[in-house]
């Protein structure tokens, strides 16, 4: 079957995913046990098309997308019989029929990650998401999330600084900027080894429910998924949902009872999700991990050699302000030796000063 044949599949009436799904699973010949297989509508619409295109009301996108797909390079068209197809996504009960690329599909060979969070995060959201992404695409894992305001872009703006891998899954054609404020991160993301990924046509402009359906390709390609910081009623909690129905790791970075934030974290959390507080004890978790062979990066990339402090200090601190009084008892040190460490902990940008005492920062988790 060539990319016409399921572009042509994927664009047919009454005809959703999870069903193309199912047909393709009985591996029918191309075209009489498609036509044998498919529902009545469907059927027809393909039959038109495959005996007179022009009469077909398939045509007219079929066209516009093979000329965007042929109008620059680094365009693809990814179909599950394309070489570069992810095989993960095929475990999903309604995998997306075909899959719109622009940028380098070498992003997809690396063991993936997804990252998701708030559109409005807390300064220490912020450092968490850019911390884990930074660390995680220094080891190795391509970071998927998908572009959104926030915690999504501070994750793949964190992976491309680390010169790694990332993957961008959007809810409108991958021509299509969204939101507009990306403009710049987009561009960094196709000049540096990037990839942006959607089941849309191009030219599709970004609609309100297509982007909890495009939230089951961003755990779809991954691992696990980490939930950075969250609301209670939050997306990135339907993308945590999506990922335990597809049999992934599920991740929550804890944060305060009084932030609102953070919430669907501790709510994740309650609910089984495995807290995580720095790189390695996610990696312990993963059910594959470490570096690909023969994989190349994008960029050179520095080795990480500490993932966590050395100072048990810091595991007295969260994202509740902790009074040096109560550290002092907590650590039994000296004030001195305390005020000493904590100030150390602050250069390496493990600890910072808030109102009320001290919190921890993920920076360089």
């Amino acid at each position: 079957m060539t990319s016409r044949h399921w572009l042509a599949l994927s664009l047919l009436p009454k005809l959703g995913a999870r069903r193309l799904a199912q047909i393709r699973q009985q591996q029918p010949s191309w075209p009489e046990g498609w036509l044998a297989a498919l529902p009545g509508e469907a059927r027809h619409q393909l039959m038109v098309w495959l005996h007179d295109p022009q009469r077909s009301p398939l045509n007219e996108d079929i066209e516009r997308a093979m000329a965007w797909l042929e109008g620059g390079s680094g365009r693809h068209l990814l179909t599950p019989s394309h070489p570069a197809w992810p095989g993960l996504l095929d475990e999903l009960p309604d995998p997306p029929p075909v899959l719109w690329g622009w940028g380098d599909l070498a992003a997809l060979t690396p063991p993936a990650l997804a990252m998701v969070g708030t559109r409005r995060p807390t300064r220490e959201g912020r450092d968490n998401a850019l911390g884990f992404s930074r660390a995680l695409a220094e080891y190795g894992f391509t970071i998927v999330s998908g572009m959104a305001l926030g915690i999504d872009g501070r994750a793949h703006e964190a992976a491309l600084d680390a010169g790694g891998w990332t993957i961008a899954v959007l809810g409108c054609g991958v021509d299509v900027l969204y939101p507009r404020t990306h403009r710049r991160l987009r561009q960094r993301l196709l000049e540096n080894g990037g990839l942006l990924l959607s089941e849309h046509l191009p030219g599709t402009a970004a609609r309100a429910p297509f982007f909890p359906r495009r939230n089951r390709i961003i755990t779809g390609l991954s691992l696990g998924v980490l939930v950075v910081e969250a609301a209670r009623r939050s997306g990135s909690l339907v993308s945590a949902r999506l990922a335990m129905e597809q049999n992934r790791e599920v991740f929550a970075l804890p944060g305060s009872l009084h932030n609102p934030q953070a919430s669907g974290c501790l709510w994740l959390i309650q609910e089984g999700a495995r807290l995580v507080t720095c790189r390695d004890e996610l990696l312990s978790e993963l059910p594959e991990s470490g570096r690909v062979e023969g994989v190349t990066h994008p960029a050179p990339m520095a080795p990480i050699n500490v993932t966590c402090p050395d100072d048990p200090l810091w595991t007295h601190l969260s994202n509740v302000p902790c009074p040096l009084d109560q550290l002092v008892e907590l650590s039994g040190v000296a004030v001195s030796d305390c005020q000493q460490r904590l100030l150390m902990l602050e250069l390496e940008g493990w600890a910072a000063q808030a109102p009320g005492g001290w919190v921890r920062r993920n920076t360089t988790a």
